[in-house]
């Protein structure tokens, strides 16, 4: 392929658009926000625009723009193209992107779940490169996973695969008894959040400085920051976070062993502060003969992931 590529990601706090070449590089893009309480054609009636600019915009690179790459914050339909779902937002039930990206941009477009996207790119161009086996999640709004095996995307029977989101951890609730809840309800960003703010602020903790003494602004980045500096409320809650984290991280890891395990995402950017307790408790889980033989990293993509990994598919499909 001579010419370049749009690129769009979707999510469920997030839309970007780019132009960029079928090797992953991003060269121009767009960036907006989901408005609370948007729906899918509120979410699709941005992008008609951000790409126009940015089809304008490849002028300054004397290419054409060959086609289209979307990453979708939700299961889909590869085959088809169409989202099957999403767990945020309403209306993208059975909605075919596939076609209305080719309608409405006028060019030829392949989609993929944005953590299949974000985990193809991250082994292609980031914490992945140089394994067989790598494992990606992403840890932010929702819980998401990729996997790769043998140097290939896995997506199962084209409706995708490795949704670690959706696995169950069991916990013990209030009336004593053991329940078993998705591991998204428990360990995304929104859910660290609640969980801080609903615990009361003691003045005169890192917590409380960084926050303004108002526990409405507690955020995921917030309660790195307050943890990194010793905030016992936020090192408790991100422990808790690491531990639940880790059943999932170390049943994965026993499943397919991986050389490398890379965790993206908003919650993901807390750092050492999670890593560090994650990596203990994974290697109490695990497969004891496993012990020592894979790596658990932060991503190293960022802001790029998912539209990178959407214009290395494009470029290859």
């Amino acid at each position: 392929m001579s010419g370049l590529i749009l690129a769009a990601e979707i999510g469920g706090t997030k839309l970007q658009a780019a132009l960029g070449c079928a090797d992953g590089t991003i060269l121009a893009r767009r960036r907006a926000s989901v408005p609370k309480g948007a729906d899918a054609a509120q979410i699709l009636s941005w992008f008609p625009g951000a790409m126009a600019e940015l089809r304008e915009e490849s002028k300054k690179f004397g290419g054409g723009v060959d086609c289209i790459g979307v990453g979708f914050g939700g299961p889909i339909d590869t085959p088809q193209g169409r989202v099957l779902k999403s767990h945020q937002v309403g209306g993208w039930d059975d909605f075919p992107l596939r076609d209305w990206f080719a309608e409405k941009v006028g060019l030829p477009t392949t989609i993929a779940n944005d953590s299949n996207a974000a985990g193809w790119a991250e082994y292609r161009r980031g914490s992945g490169a140089g394994t067989r086996t790598f494992c990606y999640m992403n840890v932010g709004s929702g819980i998401g996973g990729a996997l790769i095996l043998d140097g290939k995307l896995h997506d199962g029977q084209g409706i995708g695969a490795f949704e670690m989101g959706h696995t169950r951890i069991g916990e013990i609730g209030e009336d004593g008894a053991l329940h078993l809840v998705k591991l998204e309800d428990r360990c995304s960003g929104w859910s660290v959040e609640r969980q801080l703010q609903a615990i009361p602020l003691r003045a005169g903790t890192p917590l409380h400085e960084l926050c303004g003494g108002k526990s409405g602004n507690i955020t995921c980045a917030l309660a790195g920051q307050a943890a990194a500096r010793g905030d016992a409320a936020s090192v408790e809650v991100i422990d808790g976070l690491a531990d639940r984290l880790a059943w999932a991280v170390s049943n994965a890891i026993t499943l397919v062993h991986p050389e490398r395990f890379a965790i993206g995402g908003g919650v993901g950017l807390l750092g050492e502060v999670l890593l560090a307790p994650l990596r203990r408790q994974v290697e109490r889980y695990v497969f004891e003969p496993y012990r020592g033989r894979y790596q658990i990293v932060p991503a190293q993509l960022g802001e790029d992931v998912v539209l990178a990994g959407a214009l290395l598919l494009a470029g290859a499909a």
